[in-house]
């Protein structure tokens, strides 16, 4: 399987070279009148992409960014910041802290070419060596049925990874986002992917498969392994936004076979002028292997397979828009998530409610300020740990870099 991955690799990767001469040929013949193309609109998940336009010159550059930064105060004594119950001992309770200041570059080369890089300069407060650069990748896109990504990109699986943290709905990505992030099925990995939009019927159905290495961003693989996981979204209902979506994969780590999956559904819903609600829902399942390989060999219990982690959230946001010059809406939202990483053996289940107020002074989130708390309750609280019920209050004001 490796040598096939690598002869698929390389021939993914000639293909890119071949096709980029050849757009920019068909680009010039367009432009000249040589070659009638109708201009063609497509949405892939959440990329709104405009193909075959005559009006636009090439290269383009885009410079963008977000900046994050947040107070913390956690109320339950004897709990830091981060959830690690200290007890007796000293531990920091409040803090101010720059969550993310994100830079990023998209060149547009050719019309069907671009190449994305994001850093994050705020992992620069820890040891950066596997942080910082976040995307780093090159896109293809052939017609509105076939897109080639390859480089360092969130691969497709789950509705997070469709969307930019400065709009979430929440403080923040899920729990159990970043408890699969560190099993390597999302966040950012390593690989290559193909994407594409087709019709069924009345129904447009976005579709995405990609290969990884699985084990995180600017990392080289380590064991010869593989992710492979795939995603479809199906765009039910284009008045209410609503949208189904299911997610797969299986991998090999160490030798030993892993899978993940997943099912998902949003909604939107005006009421009147001025208010609306939307929806997010999400399920997945998986093995949690980096839980079973972290783990002393002595104190394992069974095989990987008996590494469950488990997770559902529900993500209701009111939404009432002022339309000030200053103030354009006010957010309601209250996040609900329950999380097992080894829902098999010793479990020890967390529930999370996020209960949080958001102030939008730009449009589309470009400047904005949430007020809330984070509240986890563990099943069963262990001292020194942070499986220990936490009540972590906070405020962020966030700013875009347009």
């Amino acid at each position: 399987m490796k040598h096939q991955f690598g002869f698929i690799s390389s021939l993914f990767l000639c293909g890119i070279g071949l096709l980029s001469p050849i757009d920019s040929i068909a680009q010039e013949s367009a432009l000249k009148g040589d070659l009638a193309v109708a201009q063609d609109t497509i949405r892939i998940f959440e990329d709104k992409i405009i193909l075959n336009d005559a009006t636009q010159t090439y290269p383009q550059f885009k410079v963008g960014g977000v900046f994050q930064a947040r107070y913390l105060d956690n109320f339950k004594r004897g709990v830091d910041i981060n959830g690690l119950h200290y007890g007796d001992v000293e531990g920091t309770n409040n803090s101010f802290e720059i969550k993310r200041m994100r830079v990023s570059m998209n060149a547009k080369v050719t019309e069907n070419l671009e190449v994305v890089a994001l850093v994050n300069l705020a992992d620069f407060k820890s040891d950066p060596k596997t942080k910082v650069l976040e995307n780093a990748y090159a896109k293809y896109t052939l017609n509105r049925y076939l897109q080639f990504t390859v480089g360092q990109f969130r691969p497709l699986f789950g509705m997070e990874e469709t969307y930019p943290v400065d709009v979430v709905k929440s403080i923040d990505y899920s729990n159990s986002y970043y408890m699969f992030g560190d099993n390597g099925w999302t966040s950012f990995q390593v690989g290559a992917a193909i994407t594409g939009s087709v019709d069924l019927g009345p129904i447009p159905m976005s579709y995405g498969v990609s290969v990884t290495n699985g084990n995180g961003k600017n990392k080289t693989d380590n064991d010869d392994g593989k992710h492979y996981s795939s995603r479809l979204l199906f765009n039910v209902d284009a008045k209410h936004k609503i949208n189904v979506g299911v997610s797969g994969g299986i991998g090999e780590v160490q030798r030993q076979t892993v899978y993940a999956v997943g099912a998902e559904a949003t909604a939107f819903f005006p009421m009147g002028d001025r208010w609306s609600i939307d929806f997010q829902l999400e399920a997945k399942q998986g093995t949690n292997h980096q839980l079973y390989y972290t783990q002393p060999v002595d104190q394992r219990i069974g095989e990987v397979d008996d590494y469950l982690m488990k997770s559902f959230y529900v993500l209701p946001n009111i939404r009432y828009e002022l339309g000030k010059k200053r103030l354009q809406t006010i957010e309601f939202a209250c996040r609900y998530e329950y999380l097992d990483g080894s829902a098999h053996l010793n479990s020890n289940g967390r529930q999370s409610w996020v209960p949080m107020v958001s102030l939008e002074f730009l449009k589309n989130y470009g400047a904005r300020l949430q007020v809330g708390m984070q509240i986890d309750n563990y099943k069963m609280n262990i001292e020194g740990t942070k499986s220990y019920n936490s009540n972590l209050a906070f405020i962020q004001f966030q700013c875009r870099l347009q």
